[in-house]
């Protein structure tokens, strides 16, 4: 059969025989102009706007002055501190913290010695050694070593609820045993359990209790670390810990009801503008955002057992409204209306603590965190799925969406608006908004430079890098809330619960190109906002220790 050859150049001559090709074709083709496994430097195929990345330059310049200003002022500060203590305390004021000092001392197996009373302006006066009954002395430690133990528990179990590392919960309870004269107690934490075993002569005694049952609002998960804080440095005595811990808990909420469903509204409006929402996007994410907010509200009294029903339902209601939209020929997205209004029910921070649990070597926590995280991620992509089967749009258009409406500086704006909707539906404290959207124009900044320079996959590790030093030093002023409360809402802005919910439904869409890709994505993603928070933690240590000395560490 005749095989029709290439043409060379235009002084090809029709005897050429097949045998003998021309080398010029054969010469081109070894060296390919481009090949498929070299790349180019992320900044050169990024289509970020320039206004965009010199607002994220000027943003983490200032946070690094405002962290160097900190330093520096707080060295400042310990020298004078330092002065005054070498100086002493003037003859003609006496220190209110010299009117009575109380030196207590571990009472002994065999000889209890009575604390020393320090009168004003005196010296000790030994009080003796008394001898009570051996069995009254026992009787009395064991009773405050059980109300220790009891304190641990129902700590732990708290913060686990706060959604803690359980590095950070099995770190504290060890501190606040060793405080209260427990030093050999073992902490075992899990995601919906917790164990604490205290020596106890030649035997141990354990105790075990359930956790991960309570949602806390952010004023609570507040109190519960500033508790915690003040238990590790010995401020707060078991018995007094756990009537504090009770109070909290059984608070009420500080807001009305309409005012957490405008909170959820303005939270999936400023989320759309992160994503990249058009106005029409972003309307529809707010009514959209309305309706679930009514009925996770309606529905609070649920049984547990229940929720992944609630979790479907709300995912194939929102959807469908979209995807009938869509088939109108509307300039509606997909992205951005559908993840908008469902924010509270992806699991960004679920996942990302778990994959924090496994690289602190927390194996069983971890696994059960990303296992609770994916499996959130399938319930919402059923219910979108079953609205584009019912409806008749397919799911590969699920990551599709609309222009910014006010070009580069929409995501900014997004942002604002995402800071203060999560202060109004989370019930934070008022005084914590500017800390708050602080650590999230930090993250979202750290995040469009890190797109820049490393690529969209793993943009999130210098966002959560940024991030997680600001979060600690804000957690070191006197008005900034604890570390969590400002660390938590940054993983929506980070996104990789919307990006695990892509790929999870272009997968039950059975689009499986698409789906392994961003799937993977959604992957390297997590694991790259782990090691930018480790990586922050680590910095932010430094600073903590600086800053506020008696601040426990977080791992």
């Amino acid at each position: 059969m005749p095989t029709e050859q290439p043409t060379v150049g235009p002084s090809s001559s029709p005897e050429s025989t097949p045998t003998q090709p021309s080398p010029e074709p054969t010469t081109t083709s070894v060296v390919p102009s481009t090949p498929g496994w070299l790349s180019r430097p992320a900044a050169a195929d990024s289509a970020l706007p320039w206004g965009m990345v010199l607002v994220a330059v000027l943003i983490l310049a200032a946070a690094a002055v405002g962290v160097v200003w900190l330093w520096r002022n707080t060295g400042v500060v310990e020298r004078l501190r330092a002065r005054a203590a070498h100086d002493g305390p003037s003859d003609d004021v006496e220190p209110a913290s010299r009117t009575a000092e109380i030196a207590v001392v571990p009472a002994d197996a065999a000889t209890a010695v009575l604390p020393a009373v320090v009168p004003t302006g005196g010296s000790p006066t030994p009080q003796g050694p008394a001898t009570p009954p051996a069995r009254a002395g026992t009787a009395t430690e064991r009773a405050a070593a059980d109300e220790t133990v009891r304190f641990l528990i129902q700590l732990g179990e708290a913060m686990v609820d706060t959604s803690s590392p359980i590095a950070q919960v099995n770190g504290t309870l060890q501190r606040i045993a060793a405080v209260n004269g427990l030093p050999g107690t073992a902490v075992v934490t899990f995601p919906t359990a917790l164990m604490v075993s205290v020596p106890d002569g030649q035997t141990v005694r354990t105790a075990v209790a359930t956790a991960g049952g309570r949602a806390l609002r952010l004023d609570q998960v507040a109190d519960v670390l500033d508790l915690a804080q003040a238990a590790v440095r010995g401020a707060v005595r078991p018995a007094e810990g756990l009537d504090t811990l009770r109070s909290i808990l059984d608070s009420p909420a500080p807001s009305t009801g309409r005012r957490r469903a405008l909170g959820y509204v303005v939270v999936a409006a400023g989320l759309s503008l992160v994503l990249g929402g058009g106005w029409l996007d972003v309307l529809l994410s707010a009514v959209l955002g309305g309706v679930v907010s009514v009925v996770t509200r309606l529905t609070r009294r649920m049984p547990p057992v229940y929720q992944g029903l609630l979790t479907g339902a709300c995912a194939f209601l929102v959807a469908v409204p979209v995807f009938l939209l869509v088939r109108t020929g509307l300039p509606v997205g997909l992205l951005a209306p559908l993840v908008g209004p469902l924010v509270t029910f992806l699991p960004g921070a679920l996942l990302t603590t778990g994959v924090i649990d496994l690289a602190t070597r927390q194996m069983i926590a971890g696994s059960a965190r990303l296992a609770a995280g994916v499996m959130q991620l399938v319930l919402l992509a059923l219910g979108i799925t079953a609205a584009a089967g019912l409806v008749g749009v397919p799911a590969t258009e699920l990551s599709s969406g609309g222009g910014h409406p006010l070009g580069w500086a929409a995501p900014w704006i997004g942002v604002l608006v995402y800071a203060v909707g999560v202060v109004l539906n989370n019930d934070a404290r008022t005084e914590t908004l500017p800390w708050i959207t602080l650590v999230l124009v930090v993250a979202y900044a750290g995040q469009v430079l890190g797109g820049l320079l490393l690529g969209a996959s793993v943009s999130s590790f210098v966002g959560a890098l940024a991030m997680t030093p600001v979060a600690m030093v804000a957690a070191t002023r006197r008005s900034g809330p604890p570390f969590l409360v400002t660390f938590l809402p940054g993983f929506w802005v980070l996104v990789p619960g919307a990006l695990g919910l892509v790929g999870v439904t272009s997968a039950l869409g059975a689009v499986t190109d698409q789906a392994i890709t961003t799937i993977v994505t959604t992957g390297v993603s997590m694991v790259a906002i782990c090691l930018g928070v480790l990586a922050g933690l680590a910095l932010g240590s430094g600073l903590q220790r600086r800053l506020a000395p008696d601040v426990p560490p977080l791992i």
